[in-house]
């Protein structure tokens, strides 16, 4: 499955809203260095679809408009 995702790091919550058709808004307590967006967003997503985070790739890691393809 393939989804967008919009990623909002610094953000004073942590959450996910649903646009419908598979584009998401991600909102993410850390900051975009290092990874560490990357790495918090790969956590919440696995929540959301109760998923290991190893099934989860990112396509475009350094974009804020990411592609994610999530394996089953």
């Amino acid at each position: 499955m393939i989804i967008h995702v919009k990623v909002k790091p610094n953000s004073k919550k942590e959450e996910i809203n649903d646009l419908g058709e598979g584009n998401f808004v991600v909102f993410l307590k850390e900051k975009a260095e290092d990874g560490k967006a990357n790495r918090a967003l790969l956590k919440i997503l696995s929540k959301k679809f109760e998923i290991s985070y190893k099934q989860i790739s990112i396509k475009n890691p350094r974009s804020r408009n990411k592609v994610i393809e999530i394996k089953n």
